[in-house]
């Protein structure tokens, strides 16, 4: 298949799905083309089958802002046209959905059909598309699209709560490369980070306010009053200096490190000994499947799709949100005992393999042919 993905080229969420989809598709000899403002995160220079196709907007006086959806729509014509795409699988609702469907449409009038698969990856539905400025847009583009996915069952309930949606979304869970991410040998890396033996916590993220890192300082507090441990934040984002403060009021700089937006965060998850994401609301939590895959057991809150993702008393303990107590409690338990961290780091590991890419890629080929078969019969 020839198949065009449209996603934020960021480190967050679904950038990062949207690309390892796209990465794997190309190595199944699917040609694959890229299309947003700058190349993806994740996305190397070079690949085979894989390409980039950056849309580019410019300044106009009689605008006051870049026109990017408009452009991006031209380029969704313009690629569909001349690389004869089969399908556009667009990631986000705001505004690729949206825009995929005027680009549809203008298709259309050119003779060419070509179906739209729009994938729901969280705070698209949850937080900006419930803002009224947005929601009928978003309603519309969904129900409009010729297959919708979601990364969770509790983010497709939420979307048919929030909207009136007469459209199926399916429910196709993110995925782990585990080529990339696995229980690698690293004991020389962690020596380097905690000298004395130290136990290591870890979070990532974007840093937003929805993701509560300063719950995850505060659980840190209470285990490092228990154990010698350190902190690592990945990632990087609006609340930092917030955080850096509270670091400094709590007098823990010297175990806590800011190690801001990395590209090889498997290599920081392999010497990890807990992965803590207490978040307020979260669609999947593909920071914890990471970690999870590199058999690190994880806290985290019961929000959202997390307990779906992990297991309570298996994986690790999911827990009300905002409740660091019980954070740091269920922490120190696992981390304290060699033996009960050895049996939450196996099962994390076993339960992360059942979102092994190869097994969730075929999902998507398989909904994708779906989906131009019945545009193809409709046309």
């Amino acid at each position: 298949m020839n198949i065009g993905i449209v996603c934020y080229p960021t480190f967050g969420g679904s950038g990062v799905v949207a690309t390892e989809l796209g990465i794997a598709l190309s190595k199944k000899g699917h040609q694959v083309h890229f299309m947003t403002y700058k190349r993806p995160a994740r996305l190397t220079p070079f690949m085979e089958n894989v390409y980039y196709h950056e849309v580019s907007t410019y300044e106009y006086p009689l605008f006051e802002y870049k026109p990017y959806e408009t452009a991006l729509a031209s380029k969704m014509v313009d690629i569909v046209l001349h690389e004869n795409l089969d399908i556009l699988h667009v990631h986000y609702a705001i505004p690729h959905a949206a825009v995929a469907y005027m680009a549809q449409q203008i298709l259309k009038s050119r003779g060419k059909y070509i179906p739209i698969v729009t994938t729901l990856h969280g705070t698209d539905i949850t937080l900006v598309g419930n803002d009224p400025a947005f929601s009928p847009v978003v309603e519309f583009s969904i129900n409009f699209s010729n297959g919708v996915t979601a990364v969770s069952n509790h983010l497709k309930e939420a979307t048919y709560e929030s909207f009136n949606i007469t459209n199926d979304i399916k429910v196709i869970y993110n995925f782990i490369d585990f080529e990339r991410f696995n229980k690698l040998d690293k004991n020389h890396f962690k020596m380097a980070i905690a000298p004395e033996g130290e136990k290591i916590l870890a979070h990532t993220s974007n840093f937003r306010k929805v993701k509560r890192v300063e719950d995850v300082i505060m659980t840190f507090a209470k285990v490092s009053e228990k154990m010698s441990a350190k902190l690592l934040l990945i990632g990087d984002g609006p609340e930092r200096n917030n955080l850096e403060q509270l670091c400094r009021k709590l007098g823990l700089c010297e175990h806590i490190r800011f190690l801001g937006k990395q590209s090889a965060v498997e290599e920081l998850l392999a010497v990890s000994d807990l992965f803590i994401i207490p978040s307020e609301n979260e669609s999947f939590g593909l920071a914890a499947l990471e970690a999870m895959a590199c058999g690190v057991p994880v806290i985290s809150s019961n929000a959202g799709g997390l307990p779906e993702l992990n297991l309570d008393g298996q994986t690790g303990y999911t827990l009300p949100v905002g409740d660091v107590d019980g954070m740091a409690k269920r922490s120190i338990e696992i981390l304290q005992d060699p033996e009960v961290h050895s049996k939450f780091s196996e099962a994390a590991y076993a339960h992360a393999k059942t979102f092994d890419i190869h097994n969730i890629l075929p999902k998507y080929e398989s909904f994708y042919q779906k989906v131009i078969e019945e545009m193809m019969a409709q046309a």
